[in-house]
């Protein structure tokens, strides 16, 4: 086997239901290394990795940025970070062995020469830390900067591995604003780097639920046999924040809550729980079926819009026992901005399984609580036997699979049982799966997940070209009606779980919102 093939981990005991492909030895360089997400987010999974063994032991990290600093203060920087966002308390000696792979390149983006240099640095580091040639490039930069650091990427040949290595490119979501600049986007990385090199990271995706889903599927027979429209009413995507824009109104006014969330993150988790089972667990068999997915959305335009639709902005109001302004009346928001904050959606994915059944999926900010989950909501039993009378009162609640996505990541299933006494009393009871208490240790978070299986030539959690697109094209005919300025956009209070427009859009099925 080659360095640059994946190594495979297996249980012989356990052959076929346990594996997982190894991360390869490699130069990890980060483009944007002193912004918030290398801070945030990618040095501590680093680290985490590092501190439970799971990083190759020949890794460096190279930061690229313009500001002039030394290695040594660029690691102190990263430890200050690490210190507040890591998961796990930082070991000081283990930091510093971590530390000593991290290493500091300045040049500006647009500077070609700071690219040939890097080249050597990444030539040399093969030589003394053993990478073999393996390149995982990592834009954690603006979007904006994203065509300049392909384009010198080129230019530089470091696209191109040298000969046994790989080079592989991680792309951090928006993923174009739109199906336009989203081709654009891809057209853009592919010039520079194949599709099979390509990872589009979606952190949702690296949540330890999210990956659940189709173990708890195709896993139990018990759900895949009732994950039909023979058995489900309905289904519930939620996912709130109580949180405003939070210095982030420059991106944000121009985005809104579809773009921001509906477009990669949510319809993401619909693929998931509508796809067929694959014929295999590789990534390209995994992804076909959620494009599947993405093609069998019915179209929502025109005057659809308006009926199968909602969008809304937050006014004021207290969130949490505190007050809190108006979108509008945010720090840089413009006062006659149009922005959604909120947007609730009936879809419906025309395919054999699902017809008839209506994805019902809500996002919002400045809600009461923070959560994001999937709720299959079954078809009642028979009025036969205990919801006979008619009152409406005693009818029995229907049986309801939870995935709790975050926080609290886990499973919970409601059933019907009898309360204890002497009268025939029914109430609702909760069987409930919790990732945090059942395994006995911390869940990782999603970027470490997502840099292993990068390092590893793992895709399955990546998006695809073909995805992106496709879930461009849905959001956009329904960007398209609001655009037209044919409906209105709606008003909830801060604190409110949304406007009642958003009611209105499940009632009329006999359904409700559920209550998190």
């Amino acid at each position: 086997m080659s360095d640059s093939q994946a190594t495979v981990f297996s249980n012989p005991l356990r052959e076929g239901l346990l594996s997982r492909a190894l991360p390869a030895p490699c130069s990890l360089v980060i483009f944007g290394a002193t912004g918030d997400l290398t801070h945030r987010k990618l040095v501590p999974a680093l680290y985490n990795l590092n501190a439970d063994g799971n990083l190759p032991p020949a890794l460096s990290v190279v930061g690229f940025a313009r500001r002039d600093k030394t290695d040594e203060q660029f690691r102190a920087e990263l430890l200050d970070a690490a210190q507040k966002f890591s998961r796990q308390k930082i070991n000081p000696e283990l930091w510093e062995g971590f530390a000593n792979r991290i290493a500091y390149h300045r040049s500006a983006f647009d500077d070609i020469e700071g690219y040939h240099s890097l080249a050597r640095r990444l030539d040399e580091m093969d030589k003394t830390q053993g990478t073999r040639g393996n390149r995982l490039f990592y834009l954690a930069a603006g979007p904006d900067q994203f065509e300049t650091i392909l384009n010198n990427l080129r230019e530089s040949g470091l696209n191109v591995a040298p000969e046994g290595g790989w080079a592989r490119v991680i792309v951090e979501k928006p993923f174009g604003t739109d199906l336009p600049s989203a081709v654009a986007l891809n057209t853009l990385v592919e010039n520079a780097f194949p599709e099979r090199d390509t990872y589009r990271i979606d952190h949702y995706l690296g949540k330890e639920t999210a990956q659940n889903i189709m173990v708890l599927r195709f896993a139990n027979a018990i759900f895949e046999h009732l994950w039909n429209s023979r058995y489900v009413d309905h289904v519930q995507i939620t996912a709130s924040e109580p949180l405003g824009v939070e210095g982030r109104a420059g991106y944000y006014d121009k985005s809104g809550a579809m773009r921001d969330m509906v477009q990669n993150h949510l319809l993401q988790l619909l693929c998931l729980t509508a796809m067929e089972p694959p014929t295999d667990l590789s990534a390209d068999a995994i992804r076909d079926e959620k494009v599947k997915v993405l093609r069998s959305l019915r179209k929502v335009e025109g005057a659809d819009v308006a009926k199968y639709a909602v969008r809304a902005q937050y006014s004021a109001g207290n969130v949490n026992g505190k007050r809190v302004a108006a979108y509008r009346d945010e720090e840089n928001i413009p006062p006659e901005s149009q922005t959604d904050t909120y947007v609730a959606l009936e879809i419906h994915v025309e395919n054999w399984r699902w017809a008839g059944v209506p994805f019902y999926m809500r996002v919002g900010k400045r809600l009461p609580k923070a959560a994001t989950e999937i709720a299959l909501h079954f078809k009642g039993a028979p009025p036969i036997l205990f919801n006979q009378s008619g009152d409406t009162s005693q009818a029995l609640d229907d049986n309801v699979l939870v995935i709790r996505i975050q926080p609290d990541e886990g499973v919970s299933l409601r059933m019907s049982a009898k309360l204890p006494g002497t009268s025939l009393r029914i109430e609702p009871v909760k069987m409930d799966f919790h990732y945090g208490t059942s395994f006995g240790r911390p869940t990782p978070e999603a970027y470490e997940r997502l840099l292993l299986d990068a390092m590893a030539g793992d895709a399955t959690l990546f998006a695809r070209r073909d995805e992106v697109e496709e879930a461009w094209k849905f959001v956009d005919a329904i960007r398209a009606g609001w655009e037209s300025g044919k409906d209105q956009l709606a008003f909830y209070s801060a604190g409110t779980w949304g406007p009642s427009e958003a009611d209105a859009l499940i009632e009329r099925n006999g359904a409700a919102w559920r209550r998190l």
